[in-house]
């Protein structure tokens, strides 16, 4: 493992545990604005101030146009995909309860990475199917199942 593995993981890690919290906190945005898509709007708005804050600390330069020129068509589709899973979220998330929903986004995750992965998509190096990977992602989907069914629960009193 080099220098940016030892830094690049738990970096990784703390914006996966950064995700239950953003859906909780949309989700409370979203009660107290009156409608989800308010709290969809507002998470957007802040996370656009702040991304201004860090590149304007940063001195990150202006994008060159004729680069965007040369954009591929699927390159704007994060936005709208970052719009579609803060929705989700805070839709979801209270319904369903944090590890459940949590559970479901990341066996999606998996599913979805592994067909990137394969077929060189959105600008991902392939990367074969092979059955370590497909061993990883079955425990994975396999391991949300029992979290996403609350009502297969124990009784507390025999766990204390």
């Amino acid at each position: 493992m080099n220098g940016t593995s030892l830094f690049a993981i738990p970096a990784a890690i703390l914006a996966g545990a950064l995700v239950p919290f953003q859906a909780g906190a949309n989700a409370t945005l979203g009660r107290h604005l009156g409608h989800p898509l308010w709290a969809t709007m507002a998470s957007l708005v802040i996370s656009a101030i702040a991304a201004m804050a860090v590149m304007a600390l940063m001195r990150v330069p202006a994008p060159s146009f004729s680069e965007i020129g040369r954009l591929p068509w699927w390159g704007w589709t994060g936005g709208l995909s970052g719009v579609f899973y803060i929705t989700a979220a805070l839709m979801l998330a209270p319904r369903l309860g944090a590890g459940a929903f949590l559970a479901a986004v990341i066996a999606g995750q998996m599913l979805a990475a592994l067909l990137l992965d394969r077929y060189a998509l959105v600008g991902f190096a392939a990367n074969a199917l092979n059955p370590g990977r497909l061993l990883g992602a079955v425990l994975i989907a396999g391991g949300a199942l029992p979290v996403s069914y609350t009502h297969l629960t124990l009784p507390t009193s025999d766990l204390v």
